[in-house]
């Protein structure tokens, strides 16, 4: 029988915790261009504002670097706006080498709205759509991570991603109900549910997590690292707390290590990911004439023409094998 916790003692314990005041503004600059007051000024950043399915607008901060092969889609704790995450995005994107897309969940510093677990659902999604319409980003080179309360969005959205290129949980909860009251079981009521929804991503999910987390217990990043599908090496940090992970000289290290082998998963890995995908066999069963360069199912011709008038043909450089035009349906 549940007892002891609630549905409004849940909430408590998951109100989101915007800076208030925001610790940064947006405004047009005397170009037109969307700038972020509050943070440095950056030739490389773009400050974006996003629609959401919800009718809320975003914030969203996109960082660029050149030598990026991979763009990082980066979802903050409950507790943190973009103003106080520049600096963090900044350290990231240089040291992994990667581009970094932040967002600010609705009602979080410039956003507008107020936040709730559905719609930075709806927050996440909109800036995905944004990396794929905007920066021409697709699943394959994006690798999501989640901090915190963050992880929420971030499983959210890689369970329908089948071709992502990786996931990082930072700090990250099981669900809501089971930070608060330890509970084995999952209840219609529950928030944030990652412990069912890290059983669908099909990618490699990197788990980062404190030992001496007094806010989000270590079990809960062991919990989802045993329940991933891909399993990449997890890092405990011994003595980590939940909010100062990144001071550790492990934390880049590793995730500079994840980051590398990302970028270089081989050809053949994500070929089998999409095969996977499609439900196509692991081996293509198409046979090929020995004797033919064309890499098209063909016979050698009994007849040197098509009895069809009209009926183009297309030969083989090697002169041993003739096939029909298409329109034809007819093999010789």
């Amino acid at each position: 029988m549940f007892s002891g916790c609630s549905v409004s003692s849940l909430a408590a314990k998951f109100t989101f915790f915007p800076p208030d005041p925001p610790t940064y503004s947006v405004k047009k600059d005397d170009s037109g261009r969307l700038v972020a007051s509050g943070v440095p000024r950056d030739h490389s950043m773009d400050v974006l504002l996003l629609d959401t399915k919800h009718g809320t607008k975003l914030v969203a901060f996109y960082l660029k670097n050149p030598c990026a092969r991979l763009t990082v889609l980066y979802s903050h704790g409950n507790a943190a706006d973009l103003g106080q995450l520049y600096d963090l995005f900044v350290q990231l994107k240089v040291n992994l080498r990667v581009n970094l897309m932040g967002y600010d969940y609705s009602g979080y510093g410039a956003s507008t709205g107020k936040p709730s677990e559905y719609n930075t659902y709806a927050d996440i999604e909109a800036v995905y759509q944004c990396l794929q319409t905007e920066y021409g980003v697709g699943q394959e080179d994006l690798i999501l991570y989640g901090q915190s309360v963050g992880s929420g969005p971030t499983l959210h959205l890689a369970a329908h991603l089948p071709r992502l290129r990786g996931v990082v949980l930072h700090s990250a909860i099981l669900s809501g109900l089971r930070v608060v009251c330890h509970v084995k079981f999952s209840f219609c009521f529950d928030i944030y549910k990652n412990i069912d929804k890290i059983k669908k991503v099909k990618c490699p999910v990197f788990v980062i997590h404190g030992t001496e987390d007094d806010v989000v217990n270590w079990l809960h990043g062991h919990g989802l690292w045993k329940l991933a599908k891909e399993p990449y090496d997890p890092l405990w940090i011994k003595g980590g707390g939940h909010c100062n992970l990144e001071l550790y000289p492990d934390y880049i290290r590793h995730l500079c290590k994840f980051i590398r082998e990302m970028e270089n998963l081989t050809t053949a890995t994500r070929l089998k990911k999409i095969r996977q995908t499609l439900k196509l066999p692991a081996t293509s069963t198409t046979t090929f004439t020995t004797n033919c360069c064309c890499q098209i199912r063909c016979r050698k011709p009994e007849c040197w023409s098509c009895p069809r008038r009209g009926c183009l043909m297309v030969r083989c450089s090697k002169g041993s094998a003739y096939l029909c035009n298409w329109c034809c349906g007819d093999w010789h």
